[in-house]
């Protein structure tokens, strides 16, 4: 099926499945929960097939003397990222990412060095578009299919696009990239048209509906499909449809770590950008609060306040009162 018609950016009906009786709402919301396992053993992928390129190559990797006195092999290279989840407007998790090869050394753990010489960014590419045509794996069993939901990344031939940074003749390097990952990080379900926060028994049928639109679809399934105790954190996800991750990670050893961007936040507010003092790093003015607290009294301001509280919570225990009858006489 195909729609050829052109809609416009606030049209409702962009990401709606062309036959609602048809989409696979289950898979979609499934693979959305699994992504971070299935983006896990994708970067294990990467690294073994990396891996077979250095013993392939002769590329010595470094062997270490573990405290008990074993001997452990490490790989002569470290596999970094950036990561970013963006929502498309059918409610599929899509993910960009800036991948880095360097060079490791177990004396030198957490310095920046050169990948080896027997690698270079064409094996990355290489290494990126096999492991995510290659990865797939089985969920545990699910009522609904007992076999599992196989969790892969689609058609490698349309599903990835892997684009080399590039530098200049002066080294710098191209922040296109940095930009690319910036935008998608602003979006989330908006773009769907679903927006709420956690979802519970009683919010779910205010956004779900296995009648209803797309969205509604989603979350429905979310909420049917995390009926199983083994699979409830779709329902803790049904508001995200069925994503549980965060929408920005990292690898452990990334050199820019959220730390090191909070400093420098930190640091750019409290620097002069212009002015004769341009680029020096100032205090941040300091406000002088003065503040005097007497105690006034307590209890009610006046004999219709306390009547009124008086009144309101009879009528609240009177209304307990009555649900707990009509619930003893709803068990009986």
């Amino acid at each position: 099926m195909a729609c050829f018609a052109r809609h416009g950016d606030g049209d409702r009906i962009v990401g709606s499945a062309l036959c609602f009786d048809c989409y696979d709402y289950a898979g979609q919301v499934v693979w959305n929960l699994e992504v971070p396992e299935l983006w896990r053993r994708t970067t294990i992928a990467m690294t073994r097939y990396l891996n077979r390129l250095c013993r392939d190559r002769g590329v010595p990797s470094w062997t270490v003397i573990a405290p008990d006195g074993s001997e452990r092999t490490m790989a002569p290279f470290r596999l970094t990222f950036n990561k970013v989840a963006e929502y498309q407007a059918r409610g599929a998790v899509h993910l960009h990412a800036v991948i880095r090869l360097d060079g490791f050394h177990p004396d030198q753990p957490d310095t920046e060095l050169p990948p080896p010489a027997g690698l270079d960014v064409d094996d990355l590419v290489h290494a990126i578009a096999t492991a995510a045509a290659t990865t797939a794996f089985q969920t545990r069993s699910h009522p609904v299919k007992p076999e599992g939901f196989c969790i892969t990344w689609g058609d490698p031939h349309k599903g990835t696009e892997v684009r080399p940074v590039k530098t200049d003749a002066q080294g710098n390097v191209d922040l296109s990239s940095a930009y690319y990952l910036s935008k998608y990080a602003t979006k989330s379900t908006e773009v769907t048209g679903h927006h709420s926060g956690r979802l519970d028994a009683e919010t779910i049928d205010l956004y779900a509906d296995s009648e209803g639109t797309h969205t509604e679809r989603l979350i429905d399934a979310c909420w049917r499909l995390g009926q199983p105790r083994e699979w409830r954190r779709l329902r803790k996800a049904a508001h995200m449809l069925g994503f549980a991750g965060h929408f920005l990670t990292k690898s452990r050893r990334h050199h820019v770590t959220f730390r090191l961007l909070r400093n420098r936040r930190v640091v750019y507010t409290r620097t002069v950008s212009t002015g004769p003092d341009a680029g020096q790093l100032v205090e941040p003015p300091t406000t002088l609060a003065i503040n005097f607290l007497e105690f006034v009294g307590s209890g009610w301001r006046s004999e219709a306040d306390a009547m009124l509280a008086n009144t309101s919570a009879a009528l609240a225990r009177e209304y307990q009162q009555a649900a707990q009858a009509e619930l003893a006489t709803f068990a009986l």
